[in-house]
């Protein structure tokens, strides 16, 4: 008995030593707040220089962290109520605006282009979050969280599904179904992977993007749900919710960044070199060193 609770002891002792020295987190970091003068913070996306533009969604705003300066200053009023967000190459911001249930692009010079508003015929639900691959095609999650400041009172749609835009933007197509609420999303082009997250089921699955942009091989990844995600350059997969939950490729969980907040909503990577997981929390938004770098700008 005294041998077993030992060997006992001695694997617990040993998956402990191997999950921190796994972590992406650098050594003896700890979440640094930038700014809690927000109401709900969502979105956050970066650009080519590392700056990471984000969604104060309740104040209907995108704002900017510059990454030299480590200030914040408001990039846009009046942004449709911008939940989502992602940079193409060409430097426009693109936006799940759920106020009216469309898909914007925003030019660097702040011009609004509604791409989508809805598919075959009816409104979206309202578009959450989004990933772009590496032809300029754009994957998208449509919920349906029912705003205050909507008139309708239910979807148009029954189902909620994530959608594929295609490279030139002139074609959307449902590619996964089967959600409660499909919320998170992030995919890598390397790997042809996509991950989605279903909040309600508390899953995140993964799947395997083929060349037409259609998704095969839907596969549980995580049993948790996930509000926002993002990925490494070690495969690694962040899940938000209760902090920042940190799993490898396998689907091992191998870290878990406490944030003192009741709800995490999402995270990416930014700075100069990628290696800032930005992370948006409730009213604030946080800032943490990692030893890993995000995959979007570091190659």
């Amino acid at each position: 008995m005294k041998h077993l609770l030992c060997l006992q002891f001695f694997l617990i002792l040993s998956s402990f030593a191997n999950s921190q020295q796994h972590s992406p987190v650098r050594e003896g970091a700890t979440p640094l707040l930038i700014s809690d003068q927000f109401e709900f913070t969502e979105g956050p996306a970066s650009d080519k220089q590392g700056n990471v533009y984000f969604t104060d969604q309740p104040n209907n705003r995108i704002l900017k962290w510059n990454a030299s300066t480590d200030s914040i200053s408001v990039f846009m009023e009046n942004s449709g109520r911008a939940n989502g967000l992602f940079f193409d190459n060409d430097e426009n911001l693109w936006a799940c605006a759920d106020e009216n249930f469309q898909l914007w692009k925003i030019s660097p010079d702040k011009e609004v282009s509604v791409v989508l508003d809805g598919y075959e015929n009816k409104a979206f639900n309202g578009p959450n979050d989004l990933w772009m691959d590496e032809k300029g095609g754009f994957y998208f999650t449509d919920p349906y969280y029912q705003r205050e400041y909507w008139e309708r009172k239910s979807p148009e749609m029954e189902k909620r599904k994530v959608y594929y835009l295609s490279p030139d933007h002139k074609a959307v197509t449902p590619v996964a179904e089967g959600f409660v609420l499909p919320n998170g999303i992030i995919g890598s082009s390397k790997d042809q992977v996509l991950y989605v997250s279903d909040v309600s089921k508390e899953k995140v699955y993964k799947y395997q993007i083929q060349d037409n942009g259609t998704l095969t091989d839907k596969e549980l990844f995580a049993d948790m749900g996930s509000d926002g995600m993002t990925l490494d350059n070690e495969g690694n997969v962040y899940l938000t919710g209760d902090g920042v939950t940190i799993f490898d490729k396998n689907g091992n969980k191998i870290d878990h960044i406490q944030i003192d907040k009741d709800w995490t909503a999402n995270v990416t990577f930014g700075g100069a070199n990628e290696d800032i997981l930005f992370i948006t929390a409730s009213d604030a938004v946080y800032k943490l060193p990692m030893r890993t770098h995000g995959i979007r700008w570091n190659h």
